[in-house]
């Protein structure tokens, strides 16, 4: 299973792509939008490997939606080295998508394309470009070459420029209870998911963040099925794992979403007034990078304490 790549779910978006592909209208300036987890860049690395190997029949497969991770085409694809097709997307070391970056990508759009192909210009994250390269950006997409085609990712969670969202086709992508059910299941090659705690199925279902969930629990000896969000919050609280632990740092939010969402008028003790309080005052722990143990002391004295 590890040589191929598999897409489950988008197939009816995916078909809309190739159908339009195939007739000649493939628009040039597109927004992918959707919630994080759900699988847009897998979608677009999908629709590349079948572009790109369209005139293979045999190396993409579309009737069970998948390629083999060992072809040439591939290859290049996934380690950004394909002549046609640039990767963009934020560098580790940077808070932003750099000017520099979409001035790269500008020497790419002139640059000879390779086998006189159409060329791709996928953009992650886009809400994470700065005002200097935002503005480079809309520059170069009002006036494409007719070759270029510019594929924009976003999280649906954040907001991007207006100005470069009208200039795009935007398509939302979602998932079903039953397709993120069978991605859990299919990663794990086990019928797991029906195993999650259900204080995680019924409030959040992102295929990404249950494998990770599913990970981090199985690595630390806890029960899939027994731990609730109150379970899993006192035990990052205990081994203070929001300041180790990278998965649980980049969920704190969702973690206390979860908790208010299951509680919030259950328990008399807990409020409307007492979640905007600790809403708030998480925000400004993370704005100004202050003390997170003493954050997490009152939370669990006030709420998960008994």
């Amino acid at each position: 299973m590890s040589e191929i790549s598999k897409m489950i779910g988008h197939k009816s978006l995916f078909n809309d792509f190739i159908y339009l592909d195939q007739i000649q209208k493939f628009p040039n300036k597109i927004l992918l939008n959707g919630p994080k987890g759900i699988g847009k860049k897998l979608f677009v690395s999908h629709f590349l490997n079948y572009f790109y190997l369209k005139d293979n029949k045999k190396l993409y497969n579309l009737k069970d939606y998948e390629y083999s991770l060992s072809n040439n085409i591939s290859n290049l694809i996934s380690s950004n080295s394909h002549p046609n097709v640039l990767w963009i997307y934020k560098k580790k070391d940077k808070k932003i998508i750099d000017l520099d970056q979409i001035r790269e990508m500008i020497q790419f759009t002139n640059q000879t394309s390779f086998n006189n192909n159409r060329r791709f210009i996928i953009i992650e994250n886009v809400n994470l470009l700065g005002t200097n390269s935002a503005n480079a950006l809309l520059k170069s997409i009002e006036e494409p070459n007719n070759k270029i085609y510019y594929i924009l990712i976003n999280n649906s969670e954040f907001k991007i420029l207006e100005t470069l969202k009208s200039r795009c086709l935007e398509f939302k992508l979602n998932l079903p209870n039953s397709e993120v059910m069978d991605i859990v299941n299919y990663h794990f090659d086990n019928d797991i998911y029906k195993d999650i705690n259900l204080d995680f199925i019924n409030n959040y279902n992102s295929p990404s963040f249950l494998i990770s969930l599913i990970n981090f629990l199985e690595s630390n000896d806890l029960s899939i099925k027994d731990n609730s969000i109150e379970d899993l919050l006192s035990y990052i609280i205990k081994n203070k794992l929001y300041t180790s632990n990278d998965f649980i740092k980049e969920h704190l939010n969702l973690f206390i979403e979860l908790f208010f969402y299951k509680n919030i008028n259950i328990s008399k003790k807990i409020t409307f007034k007492i979640k905007k309080y600790f809403y708030l005052k998480l925000s400004f722990v993370k704005k100004y990078n202050l003390d997170f143990e003493s954050f997490f002391l009152e939370f669990n004295d006030k709420l998960l304490s008994e």
